[in-house]
């Protein structure tokens, strides 16, 4: 079993002895991860591009745990397989992003002959 299959199953099962599947649909997987993403985006809040290495790692941990886990979930709920839709998105990126156009580059993909 690949690591993030086992995650999936170890967080099906947290979730499954909860009751908790009844709340766990689309919507509300999707709504959980964009709010743990902003409780992640506020360790940074504020802070100066010098001071941001420099969070607190005990909450980056926990707050990163909350994001990839309802990612894992709402993608385990539509049977996607994360490892491969992340490998087909880096293909994609890289047709997107060539590497002599945007090495060094922040452009978007759209504007790099520019």
């Amino acid at each position: 079993m690949s690591d993030l299959k086992e995650l999936l199953s170890l967080l099906e099962k947290f979730r499954d002895e909860r009751d908790w599947g009844q709340f766990h649909d689309s919507k509300n997987l999707a709504l959980a991860l964009s709010i743990e993403a902003a409780e992640l985006n506020e360790l940074f809040l504020w802070k100066k591009e010098s001071d941001s290495e420099s969070v607190d790692k005990e909450r980056l941990r926990e707050e990163l745990a909350d994001v990839f886990a309802y990612a894992i979930m709402l993608a385990g709920r539509h049977g996607l397989d994360v490892s491969e839709i992340v490998k087909e998105k880096i293909e994609k990126n890289a047709r997107k992003y060539p590497v002599e156009q945007s090495k060094g580059r922040s452009n978007k993909y759209k504007d790099l002959n520019t």
